[in-house]
């Protein structure tokens, strides 16, 4: 059995492929992996996936040598104002080669610029379309923005020069009008840049009432660092946020989806703090026409009524002094009438005064009669009380002294009790003397006088 060694059959493979194929190839397929290393050759990884682009059906390596790397990406990046970076389709011309160690490659001698461009179009063209579909496309340029947008949400990087032209632009704007901004870093170019900015903008939606308006900014850059601004989840996000969205992303020719969805699409960072203090400018004018208007008319409305109101003060006098006349002849009439009323209600009261002073005089003689009855009564009723309780006190004051007899000292003496005394005074328990001194013993015909001996 005839056998090859491994080499021999690589050697086979690469004389067939050079004799069979043709020197070049135009070949349609995405950039995978994009890579130049410090010699300036480029080193590609070509894929091809399904009509859905979820599944990558065909894959191969690329390489342009640096003498045609050096020609072909200033020409493709003129021409499609995007750099030869992953994610990009493109139709390329190229020559198949195979090495015995590192396998089948391409080799790059050519690149169709307007292949890109029209891909990138249609890709752009469906995203709209698709956003349109939807009904969402205009949804944020239908907004209102408010008169005075004054709390401004940023989005941007803190270190982008766009950001700095931006607050430098707004804050020293020459009608010293104020305005606060609130900055959401984000990152602003490449893979990360829909995730990074989509996240600022659910940050803002969540403090949607601390806001007036977005604003979304960077810096300058190549074409190719504005794909993520054709993102189509971006631009959905854009188009339905609730706050009004200005764009201001550092480009002077093609509009992005993002500027298209958005309210109002400025070209730099300074164009847009320019719109905001604009926005101001216009809105102080609007109040100073009003303001002349205001005046204006008052002015002609004060000539046009002078002579009207003149007549009316007038007439209004006349009225006044006609009415006030009339007023002191009614009041005069009232004097009048309230004095008899008052010299009637007077006469009335002193009549009756009279009949009071009359009635009070019969009823104090009634009065005095009556008690005059009633006196010698109380008189005879007051003696019988008054003895009844001296005879009560009579007979309290005997049973008192019958008490008082039986408590004298004498009787009790007289019945065999004595009383011991101890300088003149009563003893009436053995811790009141001591041994040896003297004490008295009262009896009832006379007294003893002891020595203590035993306490």
């Amino acid at each position: 059995m005839e056998s090859y060694s491994l080499s021999e059959l690589n050697q086979c493979i690469k004389h067939h492929l050079k004799n069979c194929m043709p020197d070049s190839y135009w070949v349609v397929a995405e950039i995978n992996d994009f890579q130049v290393n410090t010699a300036g050759h480029c080193f590609m990884e070509l894929i091809e996936k399904s009509h859905n682009g979820g599944q990558i059906t065909a894959k191969a390596r690329a390489t342009i040598w640096a003498y045609h790397f050096r020609m072909l990406a200033p020409y493709f990046e003129t021409t499609t104002n995007q750099r030869l970076s992953a994610g990009l389709k493109i139709m390329l011309q190229a020559s198949v080669e195979y090495h015995e160690i590192y396998g089948l490659s391409l080799h790059v001698i050519d690149i169709n610029p307007a292949f890109t461009i029209g891909d990138l179009a249609m890709k752009r063209q469906t995203i709209i379309q698709q956003l349109i579909d939807e009904g969402v496309f205009d949804m944020n340029r239908e907004l209102t923005i408010p008169i005075l947008p004054q709390r401004i949400a940023v989005i941007s990087s803190e270190t982008a020069a766009g950001y700095g032209d931006f607050v430098n632009q707004l804050y020293n704007n020459p009608h010293g009008y104020d305005f606060s901004h609130t900055l959401f870093q984000a990152v602003m170019q490449g893979n990360e840049a829909e995730t990074s900015i989509i996240g600022a903008l659910e940050e803002i939606f969540d403090l949607e009432d601390m806001f007036d308006i977005v604003v979304l900014i960077r810096g300058g850059g190549s074409q190719s660092d504005l794909n993520c601004f054709n993102n189509y989840q971006l631009a959905a996000c854009i188009a339905q946020f609730p706050l009004p969205v200005i764009t201001g992303i550092g480009h002077e020719r093609d509009e992005t989806v993002a500027d298209l969805v958005a309210y109002a699409a400025l070209k730099t960072p300074t164009a847009v703090a320019d719109f905001i203090v604009h926005q101001a400018l216009n809105l102080h004018g609007r109040l100073q026409e009003l303001e002349d208007k205001l005046a204006d008319t008052t002015e002609f409305l004060l000539r046009q009524n002078a002579d009207k109101l003149r007549f009316l003060s007038q007439r209004l006098l006349t009225i006044i002094h006609s009415h006030a006349r009339k007023q002191d002849r009614e009041i005069h009439v009232l004097l009048q009438r309230l004095n008899n009323a008052a010299n009637n209600l007077l006469l009335q009261k002193k009549m009756q005064n009279l009949q009071i002073e009359k009635n009070m005089q019969t009823i104090a003689v009634r009065f005095l009669h009556e008690q005059k009855t009633v006196i010698p009564w109380l008189y005879t009723q007051l003696d019988k009380v008054t003895n009844v309780k001296i005879s009560l006190l009579k007979n309290q004051i005997v049973r008192f002294e019958d008490k008082l007899h039986l408590l004298d000292p004498v009787n009790l003496l007289q019945r065999g009790y004595s009383i011991t005394l101890f300088d003149g005074k009563v003893v009436r328990n053995t811790k009141a003397v001591k041994k040896g001194q003297i004490i008295e013993t009262l009896l009832y015909d006379g007294k003893i006088e002891s020595i203590v001996v035993l306490c």
